[in-house]
């Protein structure tokens, strides 16, 4: 049986309608935030988006009538599909004098990120100059952190940033991670690409449930498992929908940033060290112990005999990261 993550499609969409408008490029890349880039794609058009970004060259879709931005910064190497709708970054004195004359060009701008970008000492280069009249010049991208400084840091950086790279030359500039009231602020002709905040800002109409494949009655000290733990008390094994094929189980670096994050980091490091892992799954308002590490497509569970066990063919409650989860089904109710 399936990892579904269920969708109020009305709710949604008017999350989506109250978030939208024409100056915000609406993202579509990777895994579609859990929902799927083609699904994006189409909501896009229907909030009358006619403009999307994606994440590589590899995302574009095929056929598509509409400008595409591809965030991944150009390069000679990367396979390139033909189209006069795609718009390419590009982040290197290097590239902009080597891409293909005529193509349709956003010049990214180093920020305090550090990731991409002509640092703003290069932004009067005689290389960027002259190729400003070879290129089809779509203006100026700035890509900024999230959290450390904060949201008035980024606007200040964007306001900097954006008056030194429309003294070169003027032009569109196209923001993210910059709060959607706050455009105004940093001047006019500012577009903001925005993903997470449009496709995942209200979390209430999304629902991610497994089901319960297998139920298995044990003893404390029983072994279990691929690798043959020995459960810690009476209870039930469940077995459930959802493994790492899923992305569950699976973990970015922590982001920890206060004392407080860092405890809680710490605590967890000190649990899974002695082998004890909280799944992301929901039992009765509870998230259940894993019994062992997930395997591809299942997870095994531990529920204490203080639980009365659900039944096979039930479905419970899974708390995910959407932007690393694959989900074997996508329902709109």
């Amino acid at each position: 049986m399936p990892l579904i993550l269920h969708i109020d499609s009305d709710r949604w969409r008017d999350h989506l309608r109250s978030t939208w408008n024409p100056d915000i490029i609406p993202v579509a890349k990777g895994n579609g935030y859990g929902v799927g880039n083609p699904r994006l794609i189409a909501e896009s058009r229907a909030l009358g988006a006619r403009t999307i970004a994606v994440g590589t060259y590899n995302e574009v879709p095929p056929d598509s009538k509409d400008d595409v931005v591809v965030l991944t910064p150009w390069r000679p190497f990367l396979e390139v599909p033909q189209g006069k709708n795609i718009i390419h970054t590009v982040s290197r004195l290097a590239d902009l004098v080597s891409i293909p004359a005529g193509s349709r060009v956003l010049i990214e701008v180093q920020t305090s990120m550090r990731r991409h970008g002509i640092g703003a000492r290069e932004l009067r280069h005689t290389m960027l100059l002259n190729a400003l009249d070879r290129i089809r010049f779509e203006g100026w991208s700035l890509h900024f952190p999230m959290g450390a400084g904060g949201t008035s840091a980024n606007v200040r950086e964007a306001q900097e940033l954006g008056k030194a790279a429309q003294a070169v030359r003027p032009g569109t500039l196209w923001v993210s991670h910059v709060p959607a009231q706050k455009l105004a602020d940093i001047g006019e002709n500012v577009k903001l690409r925005m993903g997470t905040a449009l496709w995942l800002g209200d979390r209430g109409a999304f629902d991610v449930r497994a089901t319960v494949l297998d139920v298995h009655s044990v003893r404390r000290g029983e072994r279990v498992g691929y690798r043959q733990r020995r459960v810690t008390g009476d209870g039930h094994i469940l077995v459930v929908s959802g493994g790492t094929a899923h992305g569950v189980g699976l973990e970015a670096p922590t982001a920890a940033a206060t004392v407080r994050q860092r405890a809680i980091a710490m605590a967890k490091g000190s649990l899974d060290a002695a082998g004890l892992a909280l799944s992301p799954f929901t039992i009765e308002g509870k998230q259940r112990w894993f019994a062992e590490p997930p395997h591809m497509q299942a997870s095994m569970l531990f529920l204490p005999a203080s639980v009365a066990p659900p039944a096979v063919g039930d479905e419970v409650g899974v708390d995910v990261r959407y932007t690393t989860t694959t989900f074997d089904k996508v329902s709109m109710d």
